[in-house]
């Protein structure tokens, strides 16, 4: 645990309070300690038949340069102005004449008693003392007032936004693809930071605000950040969840500090990421309706379009729940516009690929357009990742150059997660999964209306499934229809229709496949009209938005027609089945060569299942897989010899630069134009150059 490190200051203030303690204890203890002299023990010592008999009232004592004088009272003649002229007197009933000094401090030191010239002289140690009390009272305060100033900071910081300021983004908009319409949208704000007399000439006015509405991983704050870096305006970032705390006014007191720091930076931009967290509805809290949340929303709603000025400062917000946003968010003059990022189609993925892959060294069979269309679905972040993994399944083979096979292995990891070899599964369940998944294959390549392509078919685990069947579709089409909807519930059918007519048994492994194809009948039911009896009518839940606003969902229907809903899903579920199984059936020969083909090879792929289903036996789909395994063997010796050809070439180049180096450096010097620490700067700044480029 890491542990905050105390300050010199205040570890040198401790020791010196320490210190000063220390000494007013030994000072204290020294004079405690002295066996000072009395007034009336002198007198004693001078005149020992009194017996100490005298009162101090009748003693006094004067002091004359180093003579001491002790006389009684009884003496009135003897006056102090007398005294300090230097005369002697005769101590009473005791001498003739005065004791010097000697004598006296004899007397004491007989008496074992501590003996100064002067004694009434006052102690170096009570002139100091004042001092040293008055320097450790202010030490004292000092170290309070810097502990409240210190905790007064804080609490004034606290209600100090957390934001990032960034004062030129590097991002632009060549860095974003896939996302054409959105960046045109977004390219007016650009010319209004540029040249805003463009559009202040025309009575027009920019947006105060744009709402980017998509979902996670398409791009939202990489096109912020690209219009700020189009711009060349600064970039507030914040999130919506930094104003909200647990004290109230903190988060309202944050959105008056962010915009008044955006005033003094404009023209720039703020961009508030996840807005949601703080713009959701009002009025739908469980508790108070007054509480911190609804107040930081009512402060960004002021600061959005109040009464004070606010040009020149953008407001741009991210979110991907639009719909739970409070609709004073969204009216005209606070989020004018809203821009909605969509999911990338395959051009817009087969772009965001290239963007991704500048950086990496790509081999010659890497294909982005088939990738684009492997990765339907794919966000931006998605296609990054990938592409990120594929790099490290080459680094780790030790190999230069990313494969078409690696980039593939790594849709697989994203999709499925990493493959778990060393996972130990006994034979029993080996035959299981290789029929089941040989089911799931054959359908979905002999349905009619299967468009998507059986890309790879595994028994090696993968995350929480035994094995996969890959498919992905040739396009990105919007609209799915009702008999493509049919003969997916088949495919996913297929496994478990395959353990019945092989093993006369039916296992566990098909509990996903079960849920999801419940899922596609009852949404054709209930939400698409695909029912036959029930026809064109919405029968989906409605309100069920967040807690809040209706706390479960509620259905409009009837009893009766939860009966009916329940009876068109099972009627579509059996009628599927028995089709599958129908199919199926005529095809055990395919079944039975593609399981004994996985059992043998753990993984195929598109080519070995298209010769299969073609009737190809399993010794042809092996010599195949042979040959291609002898062509990927030969081209990764052939890149592994380019490789060790360019790192070769590569030393040779830096061996020969080094000799000229020395040879040049030889030769400026013995001609003396500068001196070798010049040369040395000189080449190392060369040097710094190259590594620039």
């Amino acid at each position: 645990m890491n542990r905050k490190k105390k300050s010199p200051f205040r570890i040198i203030a401790i020791l010196c309070v320490v210190v000063i303690v220390i000494a007013i204890f030994w000072y204290a203890t020294q004079g405690n300690n002295a066996n000072e002299i009395s007034l009336t023990q002198i007198a004693s010592m001078i005149d020992p038949n009194a017996d100490g008999n005298y009162e101090d009232s009748q003693i006094q004592a004067m002091i004359a340069q180093d003579n001491v004088v002790i006389v009684l009272k009884k003496d009135s003649s003897i006056s102090q102005k007398d005294f300090e002229k230097g005369k002697k007197y005769d101590l009473y009933a005791t001498y003739s004449s005065s004791l010097d000094l000697s004598e006296i401090r004899e007397l004491a030191i007989k008496a074992n008693i501590s003996f100064t010239s002067k004694p009434n002289s006052t102690p170096i140690i009570n002139y100091i003392m004042p001092f040293i009390y008055v320097g450790l009272i202010l030490l004292v305060g000092f170290l309070v007032l810097r502990m409240v100033t210190r905790s007064n900071n804080n609490a004034i910081s606290f209600g100090k936004t957390k934001n990032d300021v960034v004062k030129t983004s590097k991002v632009r908009f060549s860095d974003v693809a896939g996302a054409d319409e959105e960046k045109k949208e977004l390219q007016e704000i650009v010319e209004f930071l540029k040249d805003p007399k463009k559009f202040t000439e025309l009575g027009a006015k920019i947006p105060k605000g744009v709402l980017l509405v998509g979902n996670p991983g398409t791009g939202k704050t990489l096109l912020a950040k690209a219009v700020a870096g189009e711009g060349g305006v600064p970039f507030f970032s914040i999130t919506g969840s930094d104003f909200v705390e647990m004290f109230v006014g903190v988060g309202a007191s944050r959105v008056r500090d962010l915009f008044d720091k955006a005033k003094r930076n404009k023209p720039c931009i703020v961009f508030i990421d996840e807005i949601d967290a703080v713009g959701r509805q009002r009025g739908t809290g469980l508790g108070s309706q007054n509480d911190e949340r609804e107040q930081t929303l009512n402060q960004l709603l002021t600061e959005l379009d109040g009464f004070e000025n606010n040009d020149g400062v953008i407001v741009m917000a991210a979110t991907n729940r639009a719909d739970v946003l409070d609709p004073a968010l969204l009216r005209p003059g606070r989020f004018d516009r809203q821009i909605y990022i969509h999911m990338p189609d395959v051009k817009g993925r087969e772009e965001i690929m290239r963007v991704h892959a500048r950086n990496k060294p790509l081999d010659e069979d890497v294909d982005f357009v088939t990738l684009a269309r492997l990765t339907s679905g794919f966000s931006g972040a998605d296609l990054q990742n990938l592409l990120n993994e594929a790099a490290i399944l080459t680094a780790r083979d030790n190999r230069k150059l990313i494969r078409m096979v690696d980039i593939q292995e790594s849709i697989s990891k994203v999709i499925m997660g990493p493959q778990k070899k060393s996972r130990v599964v006994t034979e029993r369940d080996n035959r299981i999964t290789a029929y089941h998944e040989s089911g799931h294959a054959i359908l979905g390549k002999l349905l009619p209306n299967m468009k998507d392509a059986v890309e790879e078919v595994s028994i090696i685990s993968r995350g929480m499934a035994a094995g996969y069947t890959l498919s992905r579709p040739d396009t990105d089409d919007n609209h799915v229809t009702f008999n493509y909807l049919n003969s997916q519930i088949q495919m996913m059918m297929g496994g478990r229709i395959a353990e019945e007519l092989i093993f006369k048994d039916i296992s566990t492994g098909a509990s996903n496949d079960i849920e999801r194809a419940t899922e596609i009948a009852r949404k054709m039911v209930t939400e698409w009209g695909m029912s036959s009896k029930l026809g064109f009518y919405n029968f989906s839940s409605h309100g069920e938005v967040f807690i809040g606003r209706n706390y479960q969902s509620q259905n409009n229907y009837s009893e009766k027609y939860a009966a009916e809903i329940d009876e068109e899903i099972q009627k579509i579920l059996d009628t599927n089945y028995n089709k599958a199984k129908e199919l199926l059936s005529q095809n055990l020969d395919k079944l039975e060569t593609m399981a004994q083909v996985l059992l043998e090879k753990q993984t195929i792929y598109k080519d070995e299942v298209d010769m299969i289903i073609a009737g190809n036996t399993k010794e042809e789909v092996y010599a195949l897989m042979a040959k291609k395994e002898e062509e990927r063997k030969a081209k990764d010796e052939e890149a592994k010899r380019k490789s060790e050809e360019l790192r070769r070439e590569q030393e040779e180049k830096e061996k020969q630069e080094k000799l000229a180096e020395q040879e040049l450096k030889k030769q400026i010097e013995n001609s003396g134009l500068i001196t070798p620490e010049q040369l040395d700067e000189m080449l190392k700044n060369n040097s710094n150059k190259k590594d620039n480029k």
